[in-house]
């Protein structure tokens, strides 16, 4: 599993600024013929690994993109305001689906 892209947020709280790893690797075909593309992201509670899956390899890619965009916008760390890529308000940098595309901010909303 070869690591094709990472972005790193940052955490802020009352103790400081902590960073929120995030990983996405290359995708992978499996036996069946389908495409799955594993994605970290470093919470500061603990370690989270997932995997999307498309039918092909752009698809899983774009999938993880917007599994991961979810997964930032519906954490507690962004409802609490404490979550940010370059500045706080400004958005991610990640896609989301249709279905929540209220919650993006910043850049976020204006370009995604």
């Amino acid at each position: 599993m070869t690591m094709i892209g990472s972005r790193v947020l940052t955490f802020r709280s009352a103790s400081g600024d902590s960073n929120v790893a995030i990983r996405i690797f290359s995708p992978e075909r499996d036996k069946s013929g389908a495409w799955s593309c594993k994605y970290e992201i470093d919470w500061p509670d603990g370690k989270h690994e997932m995997a999307a899956w498309g039918t092909d390899s752009v698809q899983a890619i774009f999938v993880a993109y917007q599994m991961i965009g979810s997964e930032l916008y519906t954490s507690d760390y962004h409802k609490a305001g404490q979550l940010f890529f370059e500045a706080p308000g400004q958005g991610y940098g990640f896609p989301v689906p249709n279905n929540i595309r209220d919650l993006l901010e910043g850049d976020d909303a204006r370009y995604l």
